[in-house]
């Protein structure tokens, strides 16, 4: 027990002495000095914690500077993985939420009955397949209700949409 403490204050005193060289490390890794100071006391707090696990003789500031690359690169894919959606279709697409924001035009005058009159106007062939996604079916089972390959049935829906939304937009313009 006495080797321990002996060892934990050794490695305290250790890094006292790299402390600058790791707050510059970590601002240079974040960009922020905020994060940087998060990013220095979760090191240290890592070090401290893992101090069994530091070999006398080895490099102490290489592996301090490893310990918060590890923490920085950890942080990073976790910011990654909170921001990522993962589409569950057999194509696995792998959609990333950007700042690309759609406002929600709901104030507009607009009814429902008006957009389901546009839908209605939509050729067959693009208003079957998109009406059938909206109702919740998947794309391999569109294609295969409607037998027409996955593809066709995917550009038709996206060709859809996008008729849809010039049709709103210029429903928009005409009430303004």
């Amino acid at each position: 027990m006495m080797i321990y403490a002996l060892q934990k204050n050794q490695i305290q005193e250790q890094l006292e002495r790299i402390s600058s060289s790791l707050r510059a490390f970590s601002l240079k890794l974040t960009g922020n000095s905020d994060d940087a100071e998060d990013l220095y006391q979760d090191t240290a707090l890592r070090i401290i914690t893992n101090a069994d696990k530091y070999h006398q003789g080895t490099n102490f500031k290489a592996w301090a500077v490893t310990i918060m690359r590890n923490i920085f690169i950890n942080n990073y894919r976790k910011r990654v993985r909170r921001s990522l959606i993962i589409d569950q279709t057999p194509n696995n697409y792998y959609l990333n939420l950007g700042n690309d924001g759609v406002g929600n035009e709901g104030e507009t005058s607009v009814t429902i009955a008006e957009l389901m009159h546009m839908v209605d106007s939509l050729p067959e062939d693009f208003r079957k397949p998109f009406m059938m996604a909206f109702e919740g079916y998947k794309y391999d089972e569109i294609a295969e209700e409607l037998d027409s390959p996955l593809g066709t049935i995917k550009s038709r829906i996206f060709f859809a949409r996008r008729k849809l939304q010039k049709m709103y937009e210029d429903a928009i313009r005409e009430r303004a």
